[in-house]
């Protein structure tokens, strides 16, 4: 038995000794302090603020359309002319009609104060004059008339031209030169979508309410981030505008609306997307990089490398993740940790650090409040939209 044991320890000896004589490589990050972002994650659309289906207002064919695919147009903006000349002949016997009438109010004013000189030498009974004065309210009646007619044809030869209403992106054209369009038919000459600002419409959990309504209520502006549908690359920055009146009975989530200015157009309407609320920052943490945390059946460590270049085991507790940076306790600012080579490193076992010691990569890439160095949030909302469903990493307070 003494001799099996002898065995054992020698070999155990050389091995640790050939373990000191073939260093693992790695590279290491240094520990820093800094502050994390607290999010709540959800799936959502983006929502144009205005969206306006063009129609025409007055009959006849197209005679010119100024508009291209997809182009970007002013509110003002010409898009479509439809034939005015019916419309120009409607206003020209309009214009007739009244002049015709002004004329025959003027001369039935002047048979009034013609009468009125006439009563005042008794030369006329008073019921004449009486009727007169009455057949010159039913001229000015008419004159009135005549001056809403001839406004409504100038309205109907203005609709004979339409124009943007809003400014925004002009969608595909609907409609061909030379077709007939009818008044305020029900389908749609042409669509324009405002991009600039737009909104998103996403959704979260209802027990995130209180925290919600309980930043509204301070006035602060909430930073809201959107990520493409991989949740990995930020696309635009915004702010939170408002949340629903009511939550969603069957599935337990409210919608919340976030605009953003959206100034290179990266938002496209109808898109989906992530959005990521920020609803708290936790300061002065200690900060890692994500890649560093390794997890076994005791918990979550990191190889801690000693200034001999030795690596040992080092438990810590994860609190907020964000991304590729989590908050953990258990080891101390400044401290080097191995952030690869992780299938050979074990505990006492000598590293060579390639590149410089804890640079190029350390948790200095955390964001603060309202920062955009995240890619992934603390609390996701996983699942279909409008599920409700969400994991965080850390409640908020």
């Amino acid at each position: 038995m003494y001799r099996q044991y002898e065995a054992s320890q020698a070999a155990r000896r050389a091995k640790l000794a050939a373990m000191q004589i073939k260093a693992v490589p790695i590279t290491t990050g240094a520990v820093k302090k800094g502050d994390i972002g607290v999010y709540l994650e959800g799936i959502g659309t983006v929502t144009p603020v205005y969206t306006v289906q063009v129609v025409s207002r007055v009959q006849g064919q197209i005679t010119a359309i100024h508009y291209t695919e997809g182009q970007m147009v002013r509110e003002g903006d010409p898009l479509i002319d439809i034939d005015p000349r019916p419309y120009e002949a409607a206003l020209t016997q309009a214009q007739g009609q009244l002049a015709r009438d002004e004329a025959s109010l003027a001369q039935a004013r002047i048979d009034l104060d013609r009468y009125r000189a006439a009563l005042a030498r008794n030369a006329v009974a008073q019921q004449q004059v009486y009727d007169q004065e009455q057949l010159v309210k039913q001229y000015e009646g008419v004159v009135t008339n005549d001056q809403g007619v001839v406004d409504n044809a100038k309205v109907n030869l203005v609709y004979c031209h339409i124009t943007s209403p809003i400014a925004g992106r002009v969608g595909l054209r609907l409609v061909d030169l030379g077709n007939m369009v009818q008044a305020n038919g029900t389908s749609p000459l042409v669509v324009v979508t405002q991009l600039q600002p737009i909104t998103i419409i996403f959704t979260l959990d209802q027990g995130y309410l209180p925290q919600i309504q309980q930043r509204l209520r301070t006035g602060h502006p909430m930073a809201v981030y959107a990520l493409d549908r991989t949740d990995e690359t930020q696309i635009a920055t915004g702010s939170l505008l408002t949340l629903d009146n009511e939550v969603d009975p069957t599935t337990g989530t409210v919608k919340l609306r976030a605009i953003f200015p959206n100034k290179d157009n990266v938002l496209f309407p109808n898109q989906f997307v992530n959005a990521k609320l920020l609803v708290d920052t936790e300061r002065g943490v200690n900060l890692v990089p994500t890649q560093a945390i390794q997890r076994n059946g005791q918990g979550a460590f990191v190889y801690l490398v000693e200034p001999d270049d030795t690596a040992h085991i080092q438990n810590v507790t994860v609190g907020t993740t964000d991304g590729n940076v989590a908050a953990v306790e258990g080891i101390e600012a400044g401290q080097n940790i191995a952030l690869n080579g992780f299938d050979k490193l074990q505990d006492g076992i000598k590293v060579v650090i390639r590149g410089n010691r804890g640079a190029g990569q350390t948790a200095a890439s955390a964001p603060t409040a309202g920062g955009s160095g995240a890619t992934t949030p603390a609390a996701k909302t996983t699942g279909a939209p409008g599920s409700g469903s969400a994991n965080r990493g850390r409640q908020a307070p």
